[in-house]
């Protein structure tokens, strides 16, 4: 049995639902009438502050079933009590948010005839056939493929004294790392599984606790475990960093080549933007799929500069 998720924070492709579900879905009143908004991690909560409450997932699944009437789907419950006590600091606040270490436990909580999902941050907009990417082969026992950059400056990803520790640097010396976003990744749960790649990122969060060897939240752990080790994915499936980095935020433009998936990465998000007034020019591209404006923008609102970049699956619309 396979599946396509579509978590972090919360939403949804095809067949799967993944969430944490306490004041997840704030309601605003405006001109239209009550209206739903899906926020920024920062505002899931689901914890001692926020007890889980049974009726919840009733109340998402009405609402989601409301938007997508023809989707089938299911809803799995993420405690954030399963992971907050590994949880360090980071560079940024809404990186050391429980729902953003949702995706190690994976292999846990979905059934276990569930060999393979695609994990898909909740700050993206797909523009293709997500089945090409499921297409992917995960050759050589590969537990995950994702889009790698391997002239990124893999160093930067970890503190200065990570890499001066001969005991813990040495994690990369058989192999050659190269940075890969964890936003956009095929997973073979069988091979997770079987592998305890779940404990393996733990030990790595529970060293970190102890000295603090990066500073990018749930990032890191997945690079200290698989960086050399990733079926490589066209680019194309992760077009990420259009939020910016992780300080300004600033805009960003596409990187060059085809683009099947825009991802928001970063601190600059495009409801944030918009909900401000200071869209950067990709952001129209998010508007048209908010379902806070619903019928309010329209598709044809794509600035014309952008409409050579996509070729559009009918479905979409």
């Amino acid at each position: 049995m396979r599946f396509i998720l579509y978590a972090a924070a919360l939403l949804l492709l095809h067949f799967l639902l993944t969430v944490s579900f306490c004041l997840a879905i704030r309601t605003t009143v405006g001109g239209d009438g009550l209206g739903f908004r899906f926020p920024e991690a920062p505002y899931y909560r689901n914890g001692v502050e926020c007890p889980f409450d049974p009726a919840s997932p009733r109340v998402l699944s009405k609402l989601v079933r409301s938007t997508f009437p023809s989707l089938n789907f299911r809803i799995y419950i993420f405690r954030e009590d399963t992971v907050i006590n590994l949880i360090s600091s980071s560079i940024r606040q809404a990186l050391e948010n429980p729902l953003n270490y949702a995706r190690n436990y994976l292999g846990d909580m979905l059934d276990l005839q569930v060999d393979r999902v695609i994990y898909l941050d909740s700050d993206l907009v797909l523009v293709d056939d997500i089945l090409k990417l499921w297409n992917t082969t995960l050759t050589n026992s590969r537990v995950i493929g994702a889009p790698e950059y391997c002239h990124a400056n893999f160093t930067k990803y970890f503190t200065a004294g990570f890499w001066s520790d001969p005991v813990i640097s040495r994690v990369f010396r058989s192999r050659k790392p190269c940075y890969f976003n964890t936003g956009v990744m095929v997973m073979d749960l069988v091979r997770w599984r079987e592998g305890n790649y779940r404990k393996r990122i733990e030990n790595w969060m529970e060293i970190q606790r102890k000295k603090k060897i990066y500073e990018l939240g749930s990032l890191p752990p997945y690079l200290l475990v698989f960086a050399g080790n990733v079926e490589g994915i066209d680019h194309r499936w992760n077009q990420h960093g259009l939020g910016g980095d992780n300080i300004r935020g600033s805009c960003r433009s596409l990187h060059p080549g085809p683009v099947s998936l825009l991802h928001w990465s970063g601190k600059g998000k495009p409801w944030v933007r918009l909900d401000g007034g200071n869209p950067c020019p990709l952001d129209h591209i998010w508007e048209s799929y908010d379902l806070y404006k619903g019928n309010l923008i329209k598709h044809q609102s794509f600035p014309s500069a952008f409409a050579n970049f996509f070729e559009y699956p009918s479905y979409l619309f």
